[in-house]
């Protein structure tokens, strides 16, 4: 199929939502990726585990009790039923996406899985392409606060020269210095 066919499957928009960041990776759940491939998170499960070795820690991980009652919490619910897990789900890095559409060997998971890996592809260069920017506002705010302490400097000798003025030091007693006319001395 062409990527036009590819890219209208399933909007990147929902594909980005359904990537969270849980044990420091950025992964998809079970019952997301189910959803996207049309088939019941049962049987997406069932075909994992009878490929496990396909599958190490790298590609994919059972979410911990804990870790689902704090993903839960973030959704605001406490109600399993709401949130539709009674288990933990699996959860899946771009790598383990990637072998689960071997594991799947449907043509709309292979479609799906093209998209989805595009879409971390995109998150990543966006996430390169933000950390040149704030390299360059670290730069310049280290070249502001260079500029900054210099313009300090500046304002405390205009307020020294301000005080002086205001005071007259110096200014009464001192010759006045240029041309004089023979009257006035």
């Amino acid at each position: 199929m062409t990527d036009r066919v590819t890219e209208s499957l399933v909007p990147d928009e929902i594909i980005m939502n359904k990537i969270y960041l849980i044990r420091g990776r950025k992964v998809m759940l079970d019952r997301d990726l189910a959803e996207l491939y049309q088939t019941e998170t049962k049987h997406l499960k069932r075909a994992v585990r009878r490929n496990m070795r396909r599958f190490p820690e790298d590609f994919m991980f059972e979410l911990s009790k804990e870790e689902l009652d704090n993903w839960r919490y973030h959704f605001g619910t406490s109600n399993r039923e709401i949130m539709g897990l009674r288990v933990p789900p699996f959860a899946f890095t771009e790598y383990g996406v990637l072998m689960l559409a071997s594991v799947l060997n449907s043509d709309r998971a292979i479609l799906v899985n093209i998209q989805i890996v595009r879409v971390f592809t995109k998150m990543r260069e966006m996430l390169a392409s933000n950390d040149a920017v704030f390299q360059r506002l670290e730069n310049l705010e280290y070249r502001l606060s260079e500029q900054n302490d210099k313009i300090l400097l500046i304002f405390k000798y205009l307020k020294q020269l301000k005080q002086a003025k205001q005071e007259g030091t110096g200014h009464q007693n001192r010759k006045t210095v240029g041309f004089k006319r023979k009257d006035e001395q």
